[in-house]
């Protein structure tokens, strides 16, 4: 199972799905959805800009050490 499958809650959304009888409630999950997508996108990013930097400082550290 993918890291992605692990953190999508199929049953929260389903219950929200099921929940969802109107256009109001049907808008409401969409934009919830969206949100949600958007946020495990930047905490994604955010990760991957940690790592950049640490290989980084890594590489700053290791090239002054053979000087």
């Amino acid at each position: 199972m993918r890291e992605q499958d692990l953190l999508f809650d199929y049953n929260r959304y389903r219950r929200l799905l099921v929940e969802a009888v109107d256009e109001k409630k049907r808008l409401a999950l969409i934009k919830l959805l969206i949100e949600e997508r958007a946020m495990d996108r930047l905490a994604a990013q955010q990760a991957s800009d940690r790592a950049a930097m640490t290989a980084s400082s890594v590489s700053r550290f290791f090239s002054t050490q053979r000087r």
